[in-house]
């Protein structure tokens, strides 16, 4: 499927004379980045990533469209120790490649694609199709091969559907990796409450544990997701988001899963407005459903504060009580006319095992300092 992919992107982008013409839009973004980080063995980096996307849309009736985008992930950078040794890496991956049918309350979906919802914003049980990272300014996660339906009343409930398939590595929270050969299915149902909105999502996927050695080897194991979460503004913002997972083979104390989100966030009336989240998350591995023997408890801080119109300054915090681990994060932002500029001063853990992990954001421990250039057209 991947192979498919790169021969459509190469396609497309070699016809790019023919956009004009034919009515497509060309978009991008292109981001290069400096990065100093003094406790790893090669201390600097340097890399530059394009991500071009190519939109068409084409009227079906006065309500209806059908909608296709390409896009396609060119990145390349190298970590050096000036006059000692260096590692060079690149990558041609696609992006998103999707096809959308929609009307004013229909929408279906088939491709590679992201799938994101829930209440919390850092710390995300219900992060199950992503690895989008809170310090990660361009918010880049790699996307999942799936059909998805989502149909919206008029009283703003909605109900989602999906079925996914060719999806191999970890997402989120997970341990375990999928079974790229075995279908994924689930849906959600979200609704209004007075005040704010309550959703139930469920999925069910097939898991491979053959590569973990701390557990049995099975190729094929169950796995059934539930999922709940709320959120209402009552003065500041409260949310909850929640989900339990249980696999059909026994392993140990990676058969149950249970993961709890509380947040809030309110915007204090100091100068510009300072804006402050906090969230506490709960994690629990057991070989009993609920037991809570295996637990972890993480707390997330996060500060936003515009200078002006074209400056912010945001910082995100974690604190992993379990291990005594923090992890802080400082980014000032400048808005140019045709660039956006990122100041990033950070300090990582040796172990971030707590944290969700993106491999296309490169999260070095100890302290550090990044620069970053990105221009959208």
């Amino acid at each position: 499927m991947n192979v498919f992919c790169k021969i459509v992107f190469v396609l497309l982008l070699s016809s790019l004379q023919l956009v004009a013409q034919d009515g497509l839009d060309l978009d991008g973004q292109l981001s290069a980045f400096g990065n100093f980080s003094p406790d790893n063995e090669l201390d600097m980096q340097m890399g530059i990533r394009y991500i071009p996307e190519l939109e068409y849309s084409i009227p079906i009736d006065s309500t209806a469209n059908l909608d296709f985008q390409a896009s396609v992930n060119l990145d390349a950078n190298t970590a050096f120790s000036p006059f000692y040794k260096s590692k060079e890496d690149g990558n041609l991956d696609p992006y998103r490649i999707w096809a959308r049918y929609s009307t004013q309350q229909f929408e279906l979906r088939a491709g590679l694609q992201k799938i994101d919802f829930g209440s919390a914003t850092m710390l995300r049980p219900l992060q199950w199709f992503n690895q989008i990272d809170p310090r990660d300014p361009l918010a880049l996660t790699k996307g999942v091969f799936g059909l998805l339906s989502r149909f919206y009343f008029s009283n703003n409930a909605n109900i989602w559907g999906w079925v996914l398939y060719g999806n191999e590595k970890t997402r989120g929270f997970d341990v375990v990796k999928t079974n790229d050969k075995r279908p994924e299915y689930g849906g959600r149902v979200q609704f209004p409450v007075p005040k704010g909105e309550l959703a139930f999502s469920y999925h069910h996927r097939t898991a491979d544990s053959r590569e973990l050695l701390i557990v049995d080897s099975f190729k094929q194991i169950g796995e059934d997701r539930f999922g709940i979460d709320g959120k209402w503004d009552i003065e500041v913002g409260l949310w909850f988001e929640a989900t339990y997972s249980h696999k059909s083979e026994d392993i140990g104390m990676l058969t149950h899963q249970t993961l709890l989100n509380l947040g809030v966030d309110y915007t204090f009336g100091l100068g510009n407005g300072l804006g402050i989240i906090v969230e506490h998350l709960i994690t629990a591995f057991d070989e009993t459903a609920f037991q809570f023997a295996n637990n972890r408890h993480i707390t997330a801080l996060s500060g936003t504060y515009p200078l002006s119109m074209n400056d912010n300054l945001t910082t995100v915090i974690y604190r992993d009580w379990a291990s005594n681990s923090s992890s802080f994060f400082l980014n000032y932002e400048h808005q140019f006319n045709k660039l956006t500029a990122y100041l990033m001063a950070y300090y990582n853990p040796e172990t971030q095992q707590a944290f969700q992990q993106n491999d296309l954001v490169n999260n070095n421990s100890g302290p550090g300092l990044r620069l970053m250039l990105v221009y959208n057209h």
